[in-house]
C-alpha cells in the first residue's frame, strides 16, 4: 500500500465540530494524529468543499494524509490523499479508476464476510467496527473485540478498528494486535482539550508492545 501511518485514524464529526472546525483538526494533528478524515454527512456540496479546502491547506503544512469520506468528487476536487467508502457507497473498483492507484482507498467492514471480500479489492486498507457502541453513527452494529480478532488473522490489508473508542478502553483494543485505532468523540468531544486528547491516545498506542501486532 501507499505508505501511511494509520495509528491514530482522527475522524471529523459536523455535530460535535459545527464551529472551528480547521482549528480543532490542526488541534488534532499537533496532538499526534496521523491520518484526517474530513466526513460531513449532512453538508451541501459547496459547503464541503470549501470547508475540505481549508482543511487540506492544515494538513499540507504538517503533512498529513486527509481522507474524504464517501465523496469521491470532493477528494478529486481538492486533491486529498484518498477517499474512504462504506459497503452501500460507490464500488471500490469505480472509486479505484477514478482516483487512480496513486491515492489512498479505504474500505469500511462489519464483518468477517466482508472483510474476507475485501482480500480481493483494490483497497489500501479496511476500517472494521463498530468495535463498541457509538454515538457518531446512526444504526452501528456492534462486531466486537472477538470479531476484530478473527478480521486481523484474515484480512490481508492493514486493519483499522473503530467505534466507541476511547481513552477507558482502547488498551482492549490494541491487546487484540490491532494497533491502528480510528476515533471521534475521544478526540473531539471536549473542545477544550483536543491536543490533549489526542496526545495521550497516540501515548497509549506508541506504549502498547508491538511483538506480535499486525498493522
Amino acid at each position: 500500500m501507499k505508505k501511511i501511518d494509520l495509528s491514530l485514524y482522527v475522524i471529523t464529526d459536523e455535530n460535535l465540530l459545527k464551529k472551528d472546525l480547521e482549528k480543532a483538526v490542526q488541534e488534532a494533528i499537533e496532538g499526534g494524529a496521523t491520518v484526517i478524515q474530513y466526513r460531513a454527512k449532512n453538508k451541501d456540496t459547496k459547503d464541503m468543499y470549501e470547508e475540505a479546502t481549508r482543511i487540506k491547506k492544515i494538513c499540507d503544512k504538517y503533512s498529513i494524509p486527509l481522507i474524504i469520506n464517501d465523496r469521491v468528487d470532493i477528494a478529486i476536487a481538492v486533491d486529498a490523499s484518498g477517499v474512504h467508502v462504506g459497503q452501500e457507497d460507490m464500488p471500490v473498483e469505480v472509486v479505484r479508476r477514478l482516483i487512480g492507484f496513486n491515492k489512498i482507498l479505504g474500505l469500511s467492514t462489519k464483518n468477517i464476510k466482508q472483510v474476507k471480500e475485501a482480500n480481493n479489492l483494490p483497497v489500501d486498507y479496511i476500517g472494521f467496527g463498530s468495535i463498541f457502541p457509538t454515538n457518531t453513527k446512526d444504526n452501528a452494529k456492534i462486531a466486537g473485540l472477538e470479531n476484530l480478532k478473527k478480521a486481523l488473522d484474515i484480512s490481508i490489508q492493514p486493519i483499522v478498528a473503530i467505534g466507541g473508542i476511547n481513552h477507558k478502553n482502547i488498551q482492549q483494543v490494541l491487546e487484540t494486535g490491532c494497533k491502528n485505532i480510528a476515533v471521534v468523540s475521544a478526540v473531539f468531544k471536549d473542545k477544550k482539550r483536543i491536543k490533549q486528547n489526542t496526545k495521550a491516545l497516540l501515548e497509549k498506542i506508541k506504549n502498547t508492545k508491538t511483538v506480535g501486532f499486525k498493522a
